[in-house]
C-alpha cells in the first residue's frame, strides 16, 4: 500500500512538473502586450486593417502584406515616409506586384505613427525594433 501511494504521488509530481514546463514555454512564446503595443494595435485596427487585413497579409495584387517584408523590417525612415507621404504606383514585394495606392496619414501625430509602426514591426511574426516618436519627427521635418 505504501508503495502504491509513493508511486501515485510520484506520478502526480511528474505530471505537475510537465504541466509547469508547458506553462513556462507558453509564457515564453507569448507576446507581451504593453500599453504601447495595445495602443499601436488600436491605431492599426482603426487606420490600417481595412486594407492590410487583421493578419497583416494584405490583399493579393492590391494591398501588400506587412508580414516579414523588407518594407516593414528594413529602413525605418522609408517605412515612416510611406505613412507620411502615402504610396502610389506598382511595387513588388516578395515577387508579387501590388498596384493599389495608399493615401497619406500625415494628419496623424508623430506618437500615433510611431506606435502603429512599432506594432506592425512587432506583430504578424515580425521581430523588429520599435519606431520612436523622434524618428517620425525627423522624417516629417525632412519632407516638409
Amino acid at each position: 500500500m505504501g508503495f502504491v501511494m509513493f508511486f501515485i504521488a510520484g506520478c502526480r509530481n511528474e505530471n505537475s512538473k510537465i504541466h509547469s514546463t508547458d506553462i513556462t514555454v507558453e509564457k515564453k512564446n507569448a507576446k507581451i502586450e504593453t500599453p504601447e503595443y495595445l495602443e499601436g494595435k488600436k491605431y492599426f485596427n482603426q487606420y490600417c486593417m481595412a486594407c492590410h487585413m487583421q493578419d497583416g497579409m494584405g490583399v493579393p495584387g492590391m494591398n501588400p502584406p506587412l508580414v516579414k517584408t523588407s518594407w516593414v523590417l528594413g529602413d525605418k525612415a522609408r517605412l515612416i515616409g510611406v505613412v507620411l507621404n502615402g504610396l502610389s504606383g506598382d511595387i513588388e514585394i516578395n515577387g508579387e506586384l501590388y498596384s493599389n495606392s495608399m493615401g497619406s496619414f500625415a494628419t496623424l501625430e508623430d506618437k500615433e505613427i510611431a506606435l502603429v509602426l512599432s506594432y506592425v514591426r512587432q506583430s504578424f511574426g515580425n521581430d523588429a525594433g520599435p519606431v520612436t516618436q523622434e524618428e517620425v519627427a525627423k522624417v516629417r521635418a525632412s519632407i516638409k
